[in-house]
């Protein structure tokens, strides 16, 4: 194979870069996975995931982990309500929904990403995953590059690969092109469910989608009864420095919901009341989806790191691990003479389909902070369900 006595160094240990490191392990590859949190449990990890057939499932597939997967997903967590700003349900499938399984074309079964995080995890070599690496820089030598870390150590490796997430410090040893603000905000925040009783009577483990004003109300319920939701508006890309909210205070960020969300029924105020502090504002970035670079035969980019999207189509991570099932499978068969042909092959094939996930979810982004996003939403889903 053409990384046989090849060392490859994956910066970063999400989704897509404990994918890809399973996925080579089981070609026999020399892989370490570099991961700047301390350990595994450093960090609560985010609301979750619904895994697509033909890109998030097929990599796990051929990780041969859907067996471990199905052991793990959480059977209804993808029923849906949709709602207006009052609460008041326009559409439900928690009854309508088809009975679907593994195989189906819109079945998307939801993981909470702790539990995925695990499973891929335990799936890998002992010592695979670097804890406590923190990249800060590189440099070329002798065909591959030195990496230095915040804790003082440095690794060399001769192929490394980008799982650095969206605002990745290894990308601009590629290519100088940067994430385009979206013009959409995110606020997160988290809730257990004793401390949100009107909503969890309401979600009954699923997801809710309430539109309003331009504004949204987005929740998922995690594994543990947790709620965890966002509150989804547009505003200029430092609002959360302009805001002049202290998001460790509650009572400053109920002020404010209550103020910007006026329109609001109180029903939503216990989340904001209640919720686990800090709250998180998070800018939401895309590539340019007309983006490309000269491949180098050392160095690629995958994920977030590659094409940050918004999540209004639930394909980033999806597009993540799909990214990572297709690299593994350039790098390890026999089509291609050099490792630089093989990454030119992954990255052309990769930054077409990520244009045209990441359009849909700019395009979705708009449609539900319009005026008409429940509208427009319903209609979506009216027709997902009757299709």
């Amino acid at each position: 194979m053409l990384i046989d006595n090849t060392s490859i160094a994956i910066v970063g240990g999400g989704p897509a870069g404990l994918t890809l490191a399973r996925l080579l392990q089981l070609k026999n590859a020399n892989v370490k996975v570099y991961e700047r949190d301390p350990n595994k449990n450093a960090r609560v990890q985010g609301s979750p995931l619904d895994m697509h057939e033909n890109s998030g499932l097929s990599a796990l597939r051929k990780a041969d982990l859907l067996e471990e997967f199905k052991k793990t997903f959480r059977p209804g967590a993808d029923k849906t309500l949709i709602m207006n700003e009052q609460a008041e349900i326009f559409f439900s499938d928690h009854e309508l929904k088809p009975e679907e399984d593994f195989g189906a074309e819109h079945f998307r079964p939801e993981i909470d990403r702790g539990p995925l995080r695990n499973m891929l995890l335990e799936s890998l070599h002992p010592e695979t995953v670097v804890w406590d690496s923190h990249f800060l820089s590189m440099e070329a030598r002798q065909g591959g590059w030195i990496l230095h870390f915040k804790n003082g150590t440095s690794a060399y490796a001769d192929l490394v690969i980008a799982a650095d997430g969206a605002h990745s410090k290894i990308r601009p040893y590629l290519t100088e092109m940067k994430p385009i603000y979206s013009g959409i905000i995110m606020l997160e925040g988290n809730v257990s469910k004793e401390a949100a009783p009107h909503i969890d009577a309401l979600i009954k483990g699923g997801k809710i989608m309430a539109f309003g004003n331009s504004k949204n109300i987005l929740l998922g319920q995690k594994g543990n009864g947790d709620l965890g939701f966002y509150a989804s508006f547009k505003a200029d890309e430092n609002w959360s420095v302009h805001s002049g909210l202290d998001f460790s205070d509650k009572m400053q960020v109920l002020k404010w919901f209550k103020t910007e969300y006026s329109e609001w029924n109180s029903i939503w105020d216990e989340l904001f009341e209640n919720a686990q502090t800090p709250f998180i504002p998070r800018p939401i970035y895309s590539m340019p989806l007309n983006q490309s670079w000269e491949t180098k035969p050392n160095l690629t980019l995958l994920g977030d790191a590659a094409h940050v999207m918004p999540p209004f189509a639930g394909e980033g991570a999806n597009m993540a691990m799909l990214d990572s099932l297709e690299l593994s499978e350039c790098l390890t068969n026999h089509t291609y003479s050099t490792l630089q042909e093989a990454i030119s092959a992954y990255e052309i094939k990769m930054r077409k389909r990520a244009g045209i996930a990441t359009q849909e979810s700019l395009e979705n982004g708009e449609r539900m902070h319009s005026e008409k996003a429940l509208v427009s939403m319903l209609k979506f889903f009216n027709g997902h369900i009757t299709s």
